[in-house]
């Protein structure tokens, strides 16, 4: 499979997603302000593979550092920390991977500054891994929800190319294809940045996977149709009561769901729960370039001065939502006090 994000050569490397599908093309990135444009520009995108890279980019601005005494290195780490925390407001991965980064150059502050660097650049490694074997898990609890012969409808990109491998929404997917063969997914094209036209179909393509594209606004028809027998998506930041921000346009094909007496499903690994905030309301909402909005391909399709406004995301209420898959298991969003980390 291929790799969203790895450590290559001294650099972390990452598909260009603004490239795909036409061309499928590895950037290196060596220094932290690459790795921070890389997140901000959409180049990488999808929470948990934002939370690796930034993982990786702390890392790589540790290498840089000639400090000899811990306060001093860490003094000097912090500031490619916030770097790395402002590019993206919404994902919380991104936030829980630069604490973990810190927690980890914290615990060795007793050791050499050289031995902190590697131990940063080991506990970015097991991020990535974990993430990966997150995704089967999510994918092995997720795929019994998903019946032989269904119609799947999913929603912006929550596969491999989102996370470190395997995927959460298309990972349940995957599983459901090795174990069925005979499912067919619709991926709606997700406008303005066509993450379902561009990056969902091509990687269900890679493996063979019968997917049908739609456009958003063609998602009630095949409800409508009973050509959907379910939907599932990914998510970008979970409140502790269920309530599931993600790509704009999933709250919408969640009410429609609702309406036909359709399930809709979010995965994400346990790390993208939120317990510090009560509701989806205290979800910080990004907002983008108005030219995601106004332009396609590059090409101006509105008229200029008019207003435009981006959200980058929605938030779905718990109440719409039939479970939440995690590498723990499948929950009602009133239960998911059980993947509460452990305060010990």
């Amino acid at each position: 499979m291929f790799k969203t994000v790895e450590w290559k050569d001294g650099a972390v490397r990452l598909i260009d997603q603004t490239r795909l599908p036409a061309e499928l093309v590895y950037i290196d990135c060596k220094d932290l302000e690459s790795v921070a444009e890389a997140i901000e520009s959409l180049r990488v995108r999808g929470a948990p593979a934002i939370g690796i890279t930034a993982a990786y980019g702390v890392a790589l601005a540790a290498q840089g550092l000639l400090a000899e005494r811990f306060d001093d290195f860490y003094a000097a780490l912090l500031p490619s920390c916030e770097r790395l925390a402002a590019t993206r407001p919404t994902a919380v991965n991104l936030f829980w991977a630069i604490n973990r980064m810190k927690k980890c150059a914290e615990a060795q502050r007793a050791q050499a500054v050289p031995a902190i660097k590697k131990s940063l650049l080991s506990e970015a490694h097991d991020i990535l891994r974990e993430d990966i074997a997150m995704n089967h898990a999510i994918g092995q609890f997720g795929f019994g929800l998903i019946q032989p012969g269904s119609g799947v409808l999913t929603h912006c990109n929550a596969g491999g190319l989102a996370t470190g491998g395997y995927g959460t929404a298309l990972g349940v997917i995957r599983r459901a294809w090795e174990e069925y063969k005979n499912i067919n997914v619709y991926a709606d094209e997700t406008r303005p940045i066509l993450q379902g036209s561009r990056l969902t179909t091509w990687e269900l393509m890679q493996d063979h996977i019968p997917v049908t594209l739609i456009t958003d606004n063609m998602a009630a028809y095949f409800m409508q149709q009973k050509k959907i027998q379910c939907c599932i998506v990914g998510a970008d930041r979970i409140a502790s009561n269920g309530d599931a921000a993600n790509k704009i346009g999933t709250y919408g094909v969640a009410i429609l769901a609702k309406e036909h007496g359709i399930p809709f499903y979010v995965a994400a690994p346990s790390s993208t729960i939120d317990f510090a905030i009560a509701s989806g309301a205290e979800i910080p909402i990004e907002e983008r370039g108005h030219s995601e909005v106004s332009h396609l391909s590059g090409i101006e399709i509105s008229p200029k001065g008019v207003a435009i406004a981006n959200p980058a995301f929605d938030v779905t209420p718990a109440r719409y939502i039939a479970s939440i898959i995690t590498e723990k298991g499948c929950f009602k969003p009133e239960n998911l006090g059980a993947n509460r980390p452990s305060r010990s």
